[in-house]
Formats: structure tokens, C-alpha cells, sequence
């Protein structure tokens, strides 16, 4: 007998296509309660309005509003990540995108299934991926270190002891995965706030309608389903520490009211008239630049100068040298322990491309790897190849810091943009079957200038195809 819909845990399924999330929800229905989703929108709103926490997500990376390509899917991963750290994600893909399957591994993703899989070998991997979920739930931050022996992590752990008891908000900046709030909790344990309540708190995770409650409680009948009064984050946090990650997602409306509660220490209740007084050190965390977000006018710049009166900026872990060693060397061993699993061991040429790589998504993508290893090769050496399938080592079309590297003496722009031109023609001829008018309605330009590109790119006319198409 199925387990009671309570019991089991709470599945998010983002497909598109209706036959496969219906197949997938009832194979799936003995194991997990599914909340299925068909486009990035929606799966972030039932993420926000879902009333007990997630256990898992299975996202395909072909979403709307263009499904033959990773970019929706790629998003939601990096969404859902920020909303919900400790969520562990499957993704599914075509077997012509491995690149972006590695890619959304290192922003996050914990295992990548091609498409076709069999519902048996993804419910597996959805099991394990609700056990690292509830694990990471359950670690308690009691035994909080910032790890690592760079010059920048030493530095970074004096300031934190200099800033622990400064009356100031402080604000943390720095790429996703490079531990804000590990970084805000060794703040807190460091200061004289240590035996206080560290409340942290997500404003991604929660729908925009309902994070002014969220923050500062409500009254009963504030508003619909509000049945009694409730107490918000700032009074839970007491005279202790209040992290508000992911800050630049704050509703433009709601911002007075956090600058007021920063200015003077008062807020109000929602449906109350009566204000109250919030004591909690106010730390705040970004991977956005908020000066461009003032600057486009989604963030107040009152609020952006009151939040970064201190201002700590986490550095990546491409720039941290042999770190990625002592991270590896930290995360092994306790993660090899909670999966009774014998550790692997890297290779010297392994170790060698452990060095060099550049660790896209920091140190989340570092802890990620180590598990996917772990699944695979306990208690083997891993060799260079090995190592190499679960790296994002694709350079692909996307903006990172890979390619402003790139831009070295003998770059050529001219030359970058026939290759993007032409990785994007092949695939719109690959995807059309070799339809050159089909083709040109999905580039978005009339079948004459496709041919005129083909030529110039020197690129070979599909098979069969005439101009009489």
C-alpha cells in the first residue's frame, strides 16, 4: 500500500510535456507526493507557496518558451538553488547536451539522467537525492568553519572576528556557492551573539505577497487564512542575529519598511498599528551587484547604503589556489562517513585537473562533485577521465569568467562571433532535419540571408537542399 501522502517525500516535477509528467507522477506515486510544474514560472511559484519544504527536484532542462534549448532549465536550476539550498536537483536532458548538463551540475545540480530514463533508475536517483536533502537539513551549525588556508580565507576569517560585534548591518557579496551564509553564521558564533538565536531566512524562497509577514509577523485576520496571530523573523531572531540572504529579491514596496526597521529598530505587524521594536543584527547576502540593481531602479538606494555600511565580498574559488585541495581533503571524509562508503582517491593526472579547474560554481559545486565520485568510484583511485565527466569543462556560448579570461592579446571578436553564428546555424539546421526554411523561422531571418550566411561561413548546404526548398 502507498505510504500516506504526508510520509512520503514531496517530489517537484518541471516537464513540459504532459505525457511524461503524468507517467512520471504515477510511477512515482507509491514513493513520493509530486507537485508537477510545466515551465519555470511555475515551478518557482509552488516552490514559494508550498506549505512544507521540498524534498527533491527532477527538472528537464528543455523548458518554455524555447524548448530545444537549456537556457529556462539552466535558470530554474540557479532558482531553485538560490531559493532552496539545501535542495538537491536531478536533470534530465537530451543526449546532444551533455554540455549544458555539466553545466548545470556545477551551478548546482546533484546527477544528470539523459533522456530517455527508465522511471525505475531516476526514482533511485531521486532517493538519493531526498537522503543528501534531509542529511543537509539535519547538519547542525554548531561546528561552523570557514575552510581553507588561502591568504584571502585567513583574511576573510580576521574580519569576520573584527565585525562580529559591530552595532552596523553587514552585507555579504560574492558568486553563488561560496558560502554567505556559512560566512554569517561564523560571524554570529564568533561574537558575542554566539548563545542567541541565528535566525536565517531565504527571500527567494518566499512569494512576494507574503514576505512582509514572513518578516514581521501579522495580526489574526490580517488577511485571508490568517486564523491567528503569528510572530515574524525579526521577533524570532530576539537579540540575536537575523541573515536575510538572497536580499536583492525583496519586493521594491516592502523596502521602506526593512530601511525602517534598520533606521530605528521599529516595524509594524501586518494589520497592527502599534509599533514594535526589532534588536537583531541585521546581516544581508547578494550574489546580485545591487548598485546595478539601484541603478535600474529595483532596489532603493537608501536601503543599499544602510545594508552595506559594512561590506564583506566572498571571494571565488577559482582565486584560491590549493584550497580546492584542503576543501577536497575537508569534504571526503565526512561525506564518504554519512554515506558509509569508503573514500576514493585522485590519480596524479586527476589531481592535476583538480587543480587547474576553474570550479564554476565554488564551493558547492566542489562538495557536489566529491558526492558524485562518492556514488561511483568508492574506494577506487579515480583517474584524469574519470574526474573529467563530472567537470563543466565546455566552454559552450555562455557568459562566465572563463571567457573574460579569454580576452588576451590575439582575441579576436570577429572571429568569436562566426563561431556563435555558426554553432547557432548548425543547430537550427540540425533541429529543422536540414529544412533551410524551417530553419530560418527559427533563427528569426528570412531563408535568402540564411543562405547567404552559409556561404560565408563556408558551412556545408544540407543534403538534398535546393533554393527552391
Amino acid at each position: 500500500m502507498p505510504a500516506p501522502p504526508d510520509d512520503r517525500p514531496l517530489l517537484l516535477l518541471v516537464d513540459d510535456d504532459t505525457s511524461i509528467v503524468e507517467t512520471l507522477a504515477w510511477a512515482f506515486g507509491p514513493d513520493f507526493e509530486t507537485l508537477t510544474a510545466g515551465s519555470r514560472p511555475e515551478a518557482l511559484n509552488l516552490l514559494r507557496g508550498c506549505k512544507r519544504p521540498i524534498d527533491a527536484a527532477l527538472i528537464d532542462l528543455g523548458l518554455p518558451p524555447v524548448p530545444h534549448r537549456p537556457d529556462e532549465g539552466l535558470a530554474l536550476v540557479n532558482e531553485l538553488i538560490a531559493a532552496a539550498p539545501d535542495l538537491h536537483i536531478v536533470v534530465l536532458s537530451g543526449q546532444d547536451a551533455m554540455a549544458s548538463a555539466r553545466h548545470a551540475r556545477a551551478i548546482g545540480a546533484f546527477e544528470f539522467h539523459p533522456k530517455p530514463s527508465a522511471p525505475p533508475v531516476l526514482r533511485e536517483a531521486l532517493l538519493r537525492a531526498v537522503a543528501r536533502t534531509r542529511q543537509a537539513r539535519a547538519r547542525k551549525p554548531d561546528a561552523v568553519k570557514l575552510v581553507g588556508e588561502s591568504p584571502a580565507i585567513v583574511a576573510l576569517r580576521q574580519q569576520l572576528r573584527r565585525l562580529a560585534d559591530a552595532p552596523f548591518p553587514l552585507l555579504l557579496e560574492g558568486e553563488s556557492g561560496t558560502g554567505k551564509e556559512l560566512a554569517a553564521q561564523a560571524l554570529h558564533q564568533t561574537g558575542s551573539r554566539a548563545g542567541k538565536p541565528f535566525v536565517a531566512v531565504n527571500c527567494a524562497a518566499i512569494a512576494p505577497g507574503l514576505i512582509e509577514a514572513a518578516l514581521f509577523g501579522h495580526a489574526r485576520g490580517a488577511f485571508t487564512g490568517a486564523t491567528a496571530a503569528r510572530t515574524g523573523f525579526f521577533e524570532e531572531a530576539g537579540d540575536g542575529t537575523l541573515f536575510l540572504d538572497e536580499v536583492g529579491e525583496l519586493p521594491l514596496e516592502l523596502q521602506p519598511k526593512l530601511l525602517r526597521a534598520l533606521e530605528n529598530g521599529e516595524y509594524l505587524r501586518v494589520g497592527e498599528t502599534a509599533a514594535r521594536h526589532a534588536s537583531a543584527r541585521v546581516v544581508t547576502a547578494t550574489n546580485r551587484n545591487l548598485r546595478d540593481e539601484v541603478k535600474a531602479g529595483r532596489f532603493r538606494a537608501d536601503l543599499y547604503h544602510r545594508l552595506s555600511v559594512l561590506t564583506l565580498t566572498l571571494p571565488p574559488l577559482r582565486t584560491l589556489g590549493d584550497d580546492r585541495f584542503v576543501l577536497l581533503e575537508h569534504y571526503l571524509p565526512q561525506l564518504a562517513a554519512e554515506s558509509a562508503l569508503p573514500p576514493f582517491a585522485l590519480d596524479r593526472d586527476a589531481r592535476a585537473l583538480w587543480g587547474d579547474y576553474a570550479f564554476p560554481g565554488n564551493v558547492r559545486e566542489l562538495r557536489n562533485i566529491v558526492l558524485r565520485l562518492l556514488a561511483r568510484h568508492a574506494g577506487e583511485t579515480v583517474g584524469r577521465a574519470q574526474l573529467a565527466a563530472e567537470l563543466d569543462l565546455d566552454t559552450g556560448p555562455r557568459a562566465n569568467a572563463d571567457e573574460i579570461d579569454s580576452l588576451q592579446e590575439g582575441f579576436s571578436l570577429d572571429e568569436a562571433l562566426r563561431r556563435t553564428e555558426r554553432r547557432y546555424i548548425e543547430s537550427a539546421l540540425a533541429l529543422a532535419r536540414g529544412s533551410m526554411s524551417q530553419a530560418a523561422r527559427l533563427l528569426g531571418i528570412n531563408r535568402t540571408t540564411l543562405y547567404g550566411r552559409i556561404g560565408v561561413l563556408g558551412l556545408r548546404m544540407p543534403a538534398g537542399e535546393t533554393r527552391e526548398d
